[in-house]
C-alpha cells in the first residue's frame, strides 16, 4: 500500500531504507533483502516529511492446520518514540490487514512481549483480542470459525 495521510508517506520497503531500520529496531541489511525476496512476507514504511522512515510494520503469511484459508502474521510494529500517538501505528497496521487480505487471509496475528501494556491496549482498541499466544483480529466482517 502507497499512499499519503497527515503528512506521513506510506510505501514498500527497500533496500536503502536499511540504516533509517536500524535505528527503528535492531536489523541488518541481509534481513532486508531477505524480507523483501520472500513471496510469503511484506512490509511497508511511513516516512516522514524529510523522507526518513519513522515507522514499519511486517508480516507473513501462509497455510495453517486449523484453517481452511491461510493466515497473517505481524513480525514487527514499530514507531519512532517521537512519532507516537500521531496515529502512525494506525496507518501502518491498516495497511498490513489490506496485505493480508489481498493475500486471501481472515486472521491477522500479532505477538506481544510480556508486560508490554501499552501496546496491548494499542491492539484492544484495534480490534485485536487476545487467543492463546498471540492477539488476533478477524479480517473479513463474517470470517469463517477457525
Amino acid at each position: 500500500m502507497a499512499g499519503t495521510r497527515y503528512g506521513v508517506d506510506l510505501r514498500g520497503i527497500q533496500a536503502g531504507d536499511a540504516q533509517d531500520l536500524a535505528a527503528l529496531l535492531d536489523t541488518t541489511a541481509p534481513r532486508i533483502e531477505a524480507l523483501l525476496r520472500d513471496p510469503a512476507a511484506a512490509a511497508t514504511v511511513a516516512t516522514g516529511w524529510n523522507g526518513s522512515v519513522i515507522g514499519v510494520v511486517a508480516l507473513r503469511w501462509g497455510a495453517e492446520l486449523t484453517a481452511d484459508r491461510p493466515g497473517a502474521c505481524i513480525t514487527a510494529l514499530v514507531v519512532a518514540p517521537d512519532e507516537r500517538r500521531n496515529g502512525i501505528g494506525r496507518l501502518l497496521l491498516k495497511a498490513a490487514a489490506q496485505a493480508a487480505r489481498q493475500h486471501g487471509c481472515d486472521q491477522l496475528d500479532i505477538a506481544l512481549p510480556e508486560g508490554a501494556e501499552a501496546a496491548a491496549a494499542f491492539c484492544a482498541a484495534l480490534g485485536f483480542t487476545p487467543g492463546g499466544q498471540a492477539w488476533r483480529r478477524p479480517l473479513r466482517k463474517r470470517a469463517e470459525p477457525r
